[in-house]
């Protein structure tokens, strides 16, 4: 399908990691990061880093980056990542949403379709900023890739479906 984010050897140092903290960097404004990197409203930004550089979880990752609506379905991430399976990318998610990188937006009840997915998956805003000051995950630089796949009618349909807010 597509190279792996990590394996193309763009696996951050973390001499070159910015968590925002503005610990080692003088220059940096202050603002309410601990030394640890985690922000007063407990978004920890070195287990965000640290969880969202494993290899799956960074695929999964840069799927949801690339998704045309920033906000794929289970089964839409099991296509671009067949290797795993959708038990293995709920976990990984479950991962994810456990730090703060990603959150689930749910379709309510009522508006369900039987049959459709009415789970989606996004980037929270702080991992979005995070990633942000740390060039990761570049959102147009994503979106070309996952436009590049090839997909099935039952994808493309999934992909056009509207997403909760």
């Amino acid at each position: 399908m597509r190279s792996g984010f990590l394996s193309s050897g763009m696996r951050p140092r973390s001499a070159d990691i910015d968590t925002g903290s503005g610990v080692g960097n003088p220059s940096a404004p202050e603002d309410d990061t601990t030394t640890s990197g985690e922000k007063a409203d407990g978004f920890d930004t070195w287990l965000a880093l640290r969880k969202a550089t494993d290899r799956n979880r960074a695929n999964l990752i840069a799927d949801v980056v690339g998704h045309p609506e920033g906000a794929p379905s289970v089964r839409e991430l099991d296509y671009m990542n067949p290797d795993l399976g959708e038990d293995a990318i709920r976990r990984h998610l479950s991962v994810l949403q456990d730090v703060g990188v990603i959150a689930e937006a749910v379709v309510e009840p009522g508006n369900r379709v039987r049959g459709y997915p009415y789970k989606f998956y996004r980037l929270t805003d702080e991992a979005r900023a995070l990633f942000d000051r740390n060039d990761l995950f570049p959102v147009d630089a994503w979106r070309r890739q996952y436009a590049r796949v090839e997909k099935s009618g039952e994808i493309t349909e999934l992909e056009e479906m509207p997403r909760p807010d």
